[in-house]
């Protein structure tokens, strides 16, 4: 069952802050950890049920982790109809919570 990715414009703006943070301090691991994050993403095409729970309510809402380097991100991400995943935030570990 291949399910469609997409990014909420929230998501989208997290990932240029990401990337930009990085990219300002070393331009070749924000280009790995875009990477990094892009391959997270295609998991979710096939199994987007085999993440965590971010909501013990809400069993469509998840949190994936992405490991890159010491820490990594966290993609918030809901399971909708028709089979289509949205990617809601995306934050660095060490952040406090989404933006």
């Amino acid at each position: 069952m291949s399910y469609t990715v997409r990014l909420a414009p929230d998501a989208a703006e997290d990932l240029e802050r990401l990337f930009t943070y990085l990219a300002e301090r070393e331009l070749p691991s924000a280009e790995q950890a875009r990477d990094a994050i892009a391959k997270a993403f295609e998991f979710l095409h096939s199994f987007p049920f085999a993440c965590r729970k971010a909501s013990s309510e809400h069993v469509f809402l998840r949190e994936m982790l992405i490991e890159f380097g010491h820490a990594g991100y966290v993609a918030l991400y809901e399971i909708e109809a028709d089979k289509i995943v949205t990617i809601l935030a995306v934050r660095h570990q060490r952040e406090d919570d989404y933006h």
